[in-house]
């Protein structure tokens, strides 16, 4: 099992570490190398999520509450934390036109 941290932003994997997270960090995940089993973390558009749930894998989202001027920025792990930063399990399926 592997745990796949995806993220660009220093601040998040800071904050990541400081929650005891630790594992494979990559900017950009390669569906091709995630087993059934592995963990992802990270902040990844619904698609993806669909297909990393479809092949086994377990998906965690970093959630955090912005307020306007923060948004487009680098937010270090402290402003993580004072933003309510939180990792919470999702879900997903693609589901076929009815």
């Amino acid at each position: 099992m592997t745990v796949w941290i995806v993220s660009r932003h220093p601040g998040a994997l800071e904050w990541l570490r400081r929650q005891g997270i630790t594992g494979r960090e990559v900017a950009h995940l390669d569906l091709g190398q995630v087993a059934a089993g592995d963990k992802v973390v990270g902040t990844l558009p619904i698609s993806m999520v669909a297909e990393l749930c479809a092949l086994g894998a377990c998906y965690y989202h970093l959630e955090l509450n912005l307020l306007r001027e923060q948004r487009g920025r680098e937010l270090s792990a402290d402003e993580l934390d004072a933003a309510g930063a939180r990792l919470v399990p999702y879900e997903a399926r693609r589901v076929e036109d009815a």
